[in-house]
């Protein structure tokens, strides 16, 4: 099908990995060819957040997030990046990407740290009113229930890797929950995507990972395989779930991500 009259956005994507300083304007390309009309660029340090902001200077179809990855367990660090945000937020669209990793932090002492650090972000996107944009790896039942518990109100799940039983105290606060195209073999992912409603499903890319197959590549070009995902599992037509996830991305994000038709 033709995605031109449906202006997809991959709403989680590392655009500014050096994996894509070769070709990043090829891979663009083949991105809005795709049918992608935008990128949220999200980041996980400082350099990060400076190079999407530069890299939103010279492609306009970005959309520059900026974030601490959740294994950064330094309040110098989350103190800097709260600065960078105050100070950057008016070319901001989201905060990310933040949030919980229980897989690659075991400590308790070491999970309290991160979720005091997870929580300083979610005040700071109630206080500037920016989505936030969650890293939840098998933490997804803490994660919902932190942001829960301190307010948050604008929210994207990304990736999340939890069961439908955990996901769900978040579909009822309204939060998004956005698949990548690792659907495709992900049986975890398929059985999420079958039990949420199509009303909080957003789709991103995660670039240069979670791609349809391993070890490979990913990048946005690949967001078509999540529509086309969502509406085998659901057994609904291709353009009603694009026409959905760009409707719940406006919800969230507003006009911003979307430039122009691809």
């Amino acid at each position: 099908m033709a995605f031109s009259e449906y202006p997809l956005v991959d709403t989680h994507a590392h655009i500014c990995d050096p994996v894509f300083d070769p070709d990043r304007n090829a891979v663009l390309e083949r991105a809005q060819k795709a049918g992608v009309a935008g990128i949220v660029a999200v980041g996980e340090t400082l350099a990060d957040a400076h190079k999407n902001l530069e890299l939103a200077r010279v492609h306009p179809m970005l959309r520059p997030a900026a974030g601490l990855y959740p294994t950064f367990l330094d309040f110098g660090q989350a103190e800097e990046m709260v600065d960078f945000i105050r100070s950057h937020c008016d070319r901001l669209i989201a905060i990310g990407e933040v949030g919980l990793d229980y897989w690659a932090v075991k400590e308790d002492e070491q999970k309290a740290l991160q979720r005091e650090i997870f929580r300083t972000f979610i005040d700071l996107s109630r206080e500037l009113d920016l989505p936030l944009n969650v890293h939840s790896r098998s933490a997804g039942r803490h994660a919902v229930a932190l942001l829960l518990e301190n307010n948050a109100d604008r929210v994207q799940m990304h990736a999340f890797d939890g069961k439908a039983s955990a996901a769900l105290p978040a579909v009822e606060a309204g939060y998004f929950f956005s698949v990548p195209p690792s659907i495709v073999r992900s049986r975890q992912k398929q059985k999420l995507v079958r039990h949420l409603p199509l009303s909080c499903l957003l789709v991103e890319t995660d670039s240069p990972v979670l791609g349809p197959e391993p070890k490979i590549r990913n990048e946005p070009a690949n967001l078509i395989l999540s529509v086309e995902a969502i509406a085998r599992i659901k057994e609904v037509a291709v353009e009603a779930v694009a026409e959905a996830v760009v409707e719940n991305t406006r919800r969230l994000y507003g006009e911003g991500p979307v430039i122009s038709e691809p």
